[in-house]
């Protein structure tokens, strides 16, 4: 099952407390919470590029499945870290935040977990 596509977030469930936790200041979080951002992702084969748009931020992601990458936390920060894929779930750990990023159909679920605390976010396919 292929990620391309375009997404759109549609609901997301714990984002203040986990935001806290993972150190966002209280002001970026008051923004973000109501922001629906949308994700565009194309994958070949193993290489993925994924663009999040939230709001007038724009961050960019490059990866190829299995090989040591770095993606950038919520926070500004990068951190090498390596994407594992498991069917139609992609997998990561950067800097104690765990990712679960799982396709199904038109929609995806992607579960970050971080101290004891998990964020769900669901996005549906837009195009």
């Amino acid at each position: 099952m292929a990620f391309s596509g375009k997404y759109q977030l549609e609901s997301h469930e714990n984002f203040e407390p986990f935001m806290k936790a993972v150190g966002l200041p209280e002001d970026e979080i008051e923004k973000g919470k109501d922001i629906k951002s949308i994700s565009e992702i194309h994958q070949d084969g193993k290489d993925f590029k994924v663009t999040v748009t939230a709001g007038t931020k724009v961050v960019l992601y490059s990866f190829t499945v299995g090989e040591e990458c770095e993606l950038e936390t919520f926070t500004g920060e990068k951190a090498k870290t390596v994407v594992h894929m498991d069917g139609n779930k992609l997998m990561a750990c950067v800097k104690g935040i765990e990712s679960v990023t799982e396709l199904n159909g038109d929609t995806i679920i992607n579960i970050l977990t971080f101290d004891g605390i998990v964020y769900k976010r669901i996005s549906r396919r837009i195009s």
